[in-house]
C-alpha cells in the first residue's frame, strides 16, 4: 500500500467539469462549501467516462481500451494504492474523505462500457438495470456525502435518479440515433415497441402519429411515477442539501411536462430548460413542492 502525505492539485481537467450542457445543477453554489469540490471530482470522472463512451470516432475497441484503464484506476483506490493520474489522484481523497463506495464508481464504468457494445434493450427491465448503473450510482455516491445514506434514503434516491436518467432518454430519442456510428442506439423496450406496432425505422421516419403518441406518453408516465415515488428525498433531506435535490426534482418535473406538452414530437421539439423556466423551479423547491 502506498501512502501520500499531502493533498494533491487538483487535474487541469477538472475544469471541463462545466463545459457539456445538463439539465439539472451540478455542485452549484446551493451545496455547501465543503461538499463542492467532492461533487466536480465524481462529476468530472463521470463526464470524462462519458465521453470516452460516447464521443469522438474512436473505435470500438480503442473505447473499451480506455475505459479500462479507468476501471484499473478505481481498483487501485479500491485496493487503497495511489492510482497514477490525477483525476483519480483527486478522486482517491474524496473516496477516502468521505469514506466513499468505490463500487458506485465501477459501476459507472460498468454501464459505460455497456453503452459502447449494447444499442438495444430488449424489455423495461434492462432499461431499468442499465439505469441501477448509469444514474442511480451517482445518487448513491450523493447520498454518502450528505452523510444520509439510509435504506429509505437509497430506495427513494434511485428511484429519482432512474427517472431521471429515463427522462434523458425521452428528450435524446432523436440524437441518440445518430450514437455509434449508423446503428444509432434506442433505449425504448423493444418487446414495447412491437406491441405498440412502432419498428426502428419508424422513429427514423419521425413519425408522430397516434400510436406513437401514445406510446410515448405511457413511457412518460412510467418516469413521472418514478419521480413522484421519489421525491419525498427532497423533504427528508436537510438544509441546503435538500433544497438542492428539490431543485433537481422540480427541473425534471418541468421537463415531464414539456415532453408532455410535445405529444411525442421530441424531433422537432426537443424539451430543454430555459431561462424561464428557473424561477417555477426555484419555487417549487423553495415551498417544498
Amino acid at each position: 500500500m502506498q501512502a501520500f502525505s499531502k493533498p494533491a492539485e487538483p487535474s487541469p481537467s477538472l475544469t471541463l467539469a462545466q463545459t457539456h450542457y445538463e439539465n439539472f445543477p451540478v455542485a452549484s453554489l446551493l451545496l455547501p462549501a465543503h461538499l463542492r469540490h467532492a461533487v466536480t471530482v465524481i462529476y468530472q470522472f463521470a463526464r470524462e467516462a462519458d465521453d470516452i463512451a460516447d464521443e469522438g470516432d474512436a473505435t470500438e475497441a480503442s473505447r473499451l481500451q480506455a475505459l479500462q484503464a479507468y476501471e484499473d484506476e478505481l481498483l487501485l483506490i479500491q485496493a487503497y494504492i495511489k492510482p497514477a493520474k490525477p483525476l483519480f489522484i483527486a478522486l482517491q481523497q474524496v473516496v477516502n474523505t468521505h469514506k466513499l463506495d468505490v463500487q458506485c464508481l465501477l459501476d459507472l464504468i460498468d454501464a459505460f462500457k455497456q453503452d459502447v457494445v449494447k444499442t438495444r434493450y430488449a424489455n423495461v427491465d434492462e432499461v431499468l438495470d442499465y439505469c441501477r448503473r448509469s444514474a442511480n450510482p451517482v445518487g448513491r455516491l450523493m447520498l454518502q456525502l450528505y452523510g444520509s445514506d439510509t435504506p429509505q434514503h437509497r430506495l427513494w434516491s434511485d428511484q429519482i435518479c432512474s427517472a431521471l436518467q429515463l427522462i434523458n432518454f425521452y428528450q435524446d430519442i432523436a440524437p441518440d440515433l445518430q450514437k455509434h456510428g449508423a446503428v444509432g442506439r434506442i433505449y425504448l423496450s423493444l418487446d414495447e415497441m412491437q406491441a405498440a406496432g412502432i419498428s426502428e425505422q419508424d422513429l427514423r421516419q419521425q413519425r408522430v402519429d397516434a400510436p406513437w403518441q401514445a406510446f410515448f406518453m405511457h413511457n412518460v408516465m412510467r418516469a413521472e411515477t418514478m419521480l413522484l415515488a421519489g421525491k419525498s428525498l427532497g423533504r427528508a433531506l436537510p438544509g441546503r442539501i435538500g433544497f438542492e435535490l428539490r431543485m433537481m426534482i422540480a427541473g425534471g418535473e418541468r421537463i415531464l411536462h414539456k415532453l408532455k406538452s410535445c405529444r411525442g414530437d421530441i424531433y422537432h421539439h426537443r424539451p430543454t430548460l430555459k431561462a424561464y423556466d428557473w424561477p417555477l423551479i426555484l419555487l417549487k423547491a423553495l415551498f417544498k413542492q
